[in-house]
This record gives structure tokens, C-alpha cells and sequence, in this order.
């Protein structure tokens, strides 16, 4: 298990009254959480020192938008694909919850979320764990037909959050726009790095950063019309900067001093 997968966690435990995620630190084994925190510091140095905010940010607007799907109908199925160790299933009261990652991810998921039941820290919800790989199109199909008949007609709210970017442009449109094939009402919350952002000085850094550590460099860079294609409705989106004005009330740090990532919503459960 790649000690990658949780600076995620080390970046909004971080930032915990931006994140509004008190279980983020909980999902890093106690037993490599030094590790963790080591190589953040090296992702700070080597890559940008604002990993925490810009993860943080991300998070509160999916959770703001989760929150208003839920109050709209309460009966909302949460699907979170590229779930890796987030806590959307545990943060907000969904009846049912899927979460949807490559086995490895899945395994260690299901393993922690057992450990932490069992030492009180949250409640066993309702969640299945699903394993696929979303950039094979036959997995992404047997995952579309398991909601489909675990939510049984109730609406979903469907999170594709640090993931698309990671995928060849084909497979990146089909995972934005998964949450259609699921439920007839959907709201779709979509995290991508835009097209514009192709000579990002921050993602030029991050690719040398990955190379060492083995990680996908070549992503994949999308325009908002793009994703509205995908989706198949129009987008309401969100950059780092509107999130920071959102949340902080002005913004702290320019866009092109960050990983550019936006938050595309769209669509409606209700």
C-alpha cells in the first residue's frame, strides 16, 4: 500500500476547520503516519507548500454540496468514485453509501473502516465497498448496474473527486458524466483541472514529483464545456479562488501558485 494514497488525509487533517472532515488523520495507520507526514514535507518542497488548502477547499464545497442534495431528498443514495480514504459516508447521514476504488485502495479501506468501527471512533453505516478499476469500461458498467439496484430508484449524489485527471481523455469524460447512467436525478460533483491551466508551473513541478515516486504523470486537462458535454448539463463551477473567497472571505493564494483544482457541480436530486 503506496504511502501516497493518504497525504490527501495529511492535507485536510491539516486544515481541519476549513475541511470540516474531523476523520481525516483517522483513516492513516498509526503505524506509517510518520511517513506520511514526511513525505509531505518533501511534496511542500519539491512541489507547493499549499497542498492543505487547495485539498481542503475541495472538500468543504463537496460536503456543501452533499449537505444541500441531502436536505433536498433525504432518501439520496451517496456514490463517491476515486473514493481512496475520504469520509463523505460517515461525515453526512446518507442511507446508503458506495464507494468505488482499486482493490488495493478498496482493501485497505474496508480493513480501516472495521479497525476504527471497532474502536468506536465512527459508526458502522451502511457502506458498500466496491472494487473496479473506472478506467476499464466493463467496470465501469458493472458499477453503474450495483447502484442502480441499490439505489432502487432513489436519487444519487455522485462525487468523482481527484481522479479524472489521472485518466486518458475518454475515460476521464465517461467518469464525469457516470452519475447519469445511476438514478434519473442526479447531482454530479466533479474535481478536474482545467484546460487553461496547461503551463501551470505548479503541475509542471508535480509531474517531476511523480515520475520519482511512480505515480501517473500525463493528465488529462478539461475545458467546462467539456464536462458539461459529459455530464450532460450545464456546470456550475468553482475555482480555487472562488472557494477561497467562498470560505475564507478573500483570496490567500493566486491560482497560478496551486494546483488548479475546480469543482464542477451539476444537476439536481430534487
Amino acid at each position: 500500500m503506496e504511502i501516497t494514497a493518504y497525504l490527501v488525509n495529511e492535507s485536510r487533517a491539516r486544515r481541519p476547520e476549513l475541511a470540516r472532515d474531523p476523520l481525516a488523520a483517522e483513516w492513516i495507520p498509526e503505524a506509517v503516519r510518520e511517513d506520511v507526514r514526511r513525505l509531505w514535507q518533501e511534496y511542500a518542497s519539491d512541489v507547493y507548500p499549499y497542498d492543505d488548502l487547495v485539498v481542503s477547499l475541495r472538500c468543504r464545497c463537496v460536503l456543501d454540496a452533499l449537505a444541500g442534495a441531502l436536505a433536498a431528498a433525504p432518501d439520496t443514495v451517496l456514490v463517491v468514485c476515486g473514493a481512496g480514504f475520504t469520509s463523505y459516508p460517515w461525515l453526512l447521514p446518507f442511507p446508503v453509501a458506495v464507494e468505488v476504488d482499486l482493490p488495493r485502495i478498496i482493501d485497505a479501506k474496508r480493513d480501516r473502516t472495521r479497525e476504527l468501527v471497532a474502536a468506536g471512533v465512527v459508526k458502522d453505516r451502511q457502506v458498500a465497498q466496491l472494487a473496479a478499476d473506472l478506467a476499464d469500461e466493463a467496470d465501469r458498467r458493472a458499477v453503474v448496474e450495483q447502484v442502480r439496484e441499490l439505489a432502487a430508484g432513489r436519487p444519487v449524489a455522485y462525487v468523482a473527486e481527484g481522479l479524472i485527471f489521472y485518466l486518458s481523455a475518454g475515460d476521464a469524460r465517461a467518469v464525469a458524466g457516470l452519475g447519469t447512467a445511476m438514478s434519473e436525478r442526479v447531482l454530479s460533483v466533479v474535481s478536474y483541472w482545467p484546460a487553461a491551466a496547461r503551463d501551470n508551473q505548479v503541475l509542471a513541478a508535480q509531474r517531476a514529483w511523480f515520475r520519482r515516486h511512480q505515480v501517473p504523470e500525463q493528465p488529462t486537462l478539461l475545458t467546462v464545456e467539456e464536462l458539461a458535454a459529459a455530464i450532460g448539463s450545464t456546470v456550475d463551477n468553482h475555482s480555487p479562488e472562488d472557494m477561497q473567497r467562498r470560505y475564507l472571505g478573500e483570496v490567500t493564494v493566486t491560482e497560478p501558485a496551486l494546483v488548479p483544482e475546480h469543482v464542477a457541480i451539476a444537476g439536481a436530486v430534487a
